[in-house]
Formats: structure tokens, sequence, C-alpha cells
């Protein structure tokens, strides 16, 4: 389905399949941790953290935990001491990597100064 086939019968954004993208991937935060997964994964928590820099260490922990709980990030906990875990993204997430690609060349695109 396309946005075309929307056009004039939105009541609520929310009941397309634009907002269900929306409430997987949007926000401050999940898109900057997606693509840092893409370009780095599997990748720490403390990694993840440092790399981001302005996020709140419980901030990051609630968006990781909420793209888990829509599919997006695997999480893998290795029994040892101190606690090792890893975040990756899923399948269902790598099918996502083309729109963030077409986000990024918009971005190179019209980037003022470039």
């Amino acid at each position: 389905m396309s946005m075309a086939e929307y056009k004039g019968k939105v009541k609520n954004v929310k009941d397309t399949p634009f907002g269900y993208t929306l409430s997987v991937i949007g926000g401050k935060w999940k898109m900057v941790i997606m693509y840092l997964l893409a370009e780095n994964q599997p990748v720490r928590f403390n990694d993840l953290k440092r790399q981001i820099g302005a996020i709140t260490f419980k901030t990051l922990s609630a968006q990781l935990k909420e793209l888990e709980a829509d599919g997006m990030v695997l999480r893998r906990e290795y029994p040892q001491v101190p606690p090792k875990v890893e975040y990756s993204l899923t399948d269902k997430a790598e099918t996502l990597l083309p729109v963030l690609e077409g986000l990024c060349e918009w971005g190179v695109r019209n980037r003022p100064g470039e």
C-alpha cells in the first residue's frame, strides 16, 4: 500500500501503515540506535551509549526495550561475570535499512553548504 491509497481517507494517522512505522521507529533516538547497530553490530550497551553521547542510560535502556518488543533489536545476554549484553538488528529491522539509506542520501543532497 502506498500513501496515495490513503489520500483523503485518513481520519487518524495511527490507523495507517505510516502510523505503525512511526510507532516503531519514531522519536528522537530509535533511528539513531538502528543506524549505529547497522554500522557496527553487535554492539554492547556501553559502547552504544558512548557512540550516541547525549542520551541517558535510562532512555537508552527504554528505547532498546521498545525496539526489542517491536522485534527490531535482538538482545543477547552472555552468562558471565561481569554480565555481557550485546545488541544487534533483527531480520525485520534489516528490511528498514534501505529506508535509512534513503534518508542518508536525502541528507547528502539537501545539507546546507554542501
